[in-house]
């Protein structure tokens, strides 16, 4: 009995460490083009789901290099989740063209968020005179919280599709996620109600889901074009709208030029607000939640309550 116990335990050793290793082999890899599509992927996927970002927070994904890198992470991917609405149109298609069919558009690998909401700031004609503009309207959806819950909905439904071995994992994932951010929420809203209606410069329109959501007013943008660096003649113009509109605050990213909203700045009383684009690249559960908090929080300070 004892010879045999030596026998058969390393063999039954060496199957359970055959099926852990197996079960973390089969877990679903996602290729997010923006790091807050790879948290809506973790929080929905749990442990069935390894989540890659293609860029950072303090990247602009406008303008990203398809890098080898970056080939060998969408081979390997089973779905694919970006903003779309045109603004990884410089480096995405690329890279797909070296994915799997199983990631191509009209597949379930192939999720663009834009598709599954409202788009906003759709433009009526196309002239590129006027800047690098979005035909599709602006892609930075995930602004709006209430975007968020809506695509965890269809995150849920295409990893449900890719692997329907863990469907009854990601519905429960989703009711949770749900029910947190739906109690989230509501705290959200009270303090946006706080800070509607108050005037901010922008410098380039990243944030106009956010400005909708909250009721805050956009006076105006840095750029006068999208894209394109405003001149000193756009700048003079907006001091009077400053003293004007009475504006509060010029909202700016990480990765802006900070030239132009400073010149603005130092000729007038009013604060830069820099505020996070997104969560981390690696960002776990409740990294999303904690955005919202944070920029709430940051516009609070900069901006205080009505």
């Amino acid at each position: 009995m004892l010879m045999f116990n030596r026998c058969v335990l390393p063999v039954v050793a060496a199957a359970m460490l055959l099926v852990t290793t197996g079960s973390a082999g089969a877990a679903v890899k996602v290729f997010a083009c923006e790091p807050e599509w790879a948290a809506l992927a973790r929080e929905i996927g749990g442990e069935r789901v390894t989540a890659y970002a293609a860029t950072h927070a303090r990247q602009d994904p406008h303008h990203i290099r398809a890098r080898p890198s970056l080939v060998a992470k969408i081979r390997r991917a089973k779905l694919v989740i970006c903003s779309g609405a045109g603004l990884e149109v410089g480096w995405l298609p690329l890279l797909l063209q070296r994915g799997g069919k199983g990631i191509q558009p009209g597949t379930s690998g192939h999720l663009m968020t834009s598709d599954h909401v409202e788009v906003i700031e759709k433009p009526i004609s196309i002239d590129r005179s006027l800047g690098d503009l979005h035909p599709e309207g602006n892609p930075h959806v995930h602004l709006d919280p209430q975007n968020m819950l809506r695509l965890a909905k269809v995150v849920s439904q295409r990893l449900s599709t890719i692997d329907p071995a863990g469907a009854s994992h990601y519905a429960g994932r989703l009711q949770r996620f749900t029910e947190a951010w739906s109690a989230e929420m509501v705290g959200w809203q009270k303090r946006a109600a706080a800070l509607k209606g108050q005037p901010v410069i922008v410098h380039h329109k990243f944030w106009s889901y956010l400005l909708q959501w909250i009721g805050l007013q956009e006076a105006g943008t840095l750029e006068a074009k999208p894209g394109i660096a405003p001149s000193v003649a756009h700048l003079d113009s907006l001091l009077s709208t400053v003293r004007t509109n009475k504006v509060r605050a010029v909202l700016r990213t990480p990765y802006d030029d900070d030239g132009p909203s400073n010149w603005l700045t130092s000729r007038t009383s009013i604060p830069v607000l820099e505020l996070p684009a997104t969560v981390e690249r690696d960002a776990g559960p409740g990294a999303l939640a904690a955005y919202f908090n944070q920029l709430l929080a940051r516009l609070e300070t900069g901006l205080g309550r009505q």
